[in-house]
């Protein structure tokens, strides 16, 4: 259920709305918009009476909500969220890029790769301090090592850092250097670690799960939210299918259905979307086109010696000429990119 309130609301109104919401065993969330002040319900909200919020003071209007999703879904919050960050937003009209390797492999190689991202103008470094593989013989990133080597780079360009977390007990490592937590597809349902990453005060970047529908994922995203974390950044980077001429199938019908159904902004990854270094330029055309809010893509100045994912990787020469494409792109689907 989600009340809507005036946005000049006293605060000794909206704290008695939400002491009600709690006396009646459901959770109140404020969600601050553009021409209301919206109070979102989640818990058992099928045993509330809408008319004893509707007479409330500074009430306008108590709107069920029918999405299995709640705080994630476009009838709690009609306009778009943008997710504002130290070195930039995401989500809005200007879109952002993330870059950097799939991995953290030595000081030199991500000294290297961030000089050459800052370069670029790109805002955002990705990196991989834990890398979950699919063998456990492959490389797994430098783990404590590898945080110490981004924070390092942070300090040094002057880059956001989105890093991935693989457990709840190496969350309090990660926010030391990270300007965005990222939960990677194989965790997209991991709901321990949702809820616990939804406990920080970091936005959380979250991608779609290797066999996961939309709707799973705005499921997910949920679980973040519920804990009190508003600030979620999707990300869509291919589901398997039967397809084999790829790595994945990357999945641009997502991008408008969840624009539709959710405020949340969208990022798309072409890089593990199909996995094949030389067809990632035409699908980062294809997701700004489609609607996304930015991407997210794997450089490494040595792609063919990457320890990790380096046939999606591609060179800083390369994405140069992509962000450029992306230039000319973005004022005809009514972005904009500096």
């Amino acid at each position: 259920m989600l009340i809507l309130l005036n946005l000049d609301a006293p605060r000794k109104s909206i704290d008695a709305i939400k002491a009600k919401i709690v006396s009646q065993n459901c959770q109140p969330h404020e969600i601050p918009g553009e021409s209301n002040l919206a109070v979102g319900i989640t818990g058992p909200t099928h045993t509330l009476v809408e008319d004893d919020y509707r007479f409330m003071d500074s009430v306008v209007e108590v709107v069920r909500v029918s999405k299995k999703y709640k705080l994630v879904s476009r009838q709690m919050k009609k306009n778009d969220t943008i997710v504002k960050t130290n070195f930039g937003d995401i989500g809005g009209k200007e879109l952002a890029v993330i870059a950097g390797p799939c991995s953290v492999e030595s000081r030199d190689q991500i000294f290297r790769i961030a000089e050459e991202v800052k370069k670029l103008g790109i805002k955002f470094l990705r990196g991989g301090a834990y890398k979950p593989r699919s063998s456990p013989y492959a490389f797994r990133g430098l783990k404590e090592e590898g945080l110490k080597l981004l924070g390092e780079v942070r300090k040094e360009f002057g880059l956001g850092i989105v890093t991935e977390v693989l457990s709840p007990e190496t969350i309090p490592l990660v926010e030391e250097v990270a300007d965005i937590i990222q939960i990677g597809a194989r965790n997209m349902q991991n709901f321990t670690l949702l809820d616990e990453v939804g406990k920080s005060k970091l936005p959380i970047l979250l991608k779609r799960g290797l066999s996961a529908t939309v709707e799973e994922l705005l499921l997910s995203a949920e679980y973040i939210m519920a804990q009190g974390n508003f600030n979620v950044i999707l990300c869509e980077r291919g589901i398997r299918t039967f397809e084999t001429a790829t790595r994945n199938t990357l999945d641009l019908n997502a991008i408008p259905v969840i624009k539709k159904h959710s405020h949340l902004p969208v990022l798309v990854d072409p890089s593990h979307g199909v996995g094949i270094r030389d067809k990632i330029q035409p699908m980062a055309l294809a997701g700004v086109a489609a609607g996304a809010d930015g991407l997210i893509i794997e450089v490494h100045h040595d792609p063919d010696n990457a320890l990790s994912d380096g046939t999606q990787t591609i060179t800083p020469e390369q994405m140069k000429n992509i962000l450029n494409k992306i230039k000319s792109l973005a004022p005809i689907v009514d972005r904009e990119y500096n």
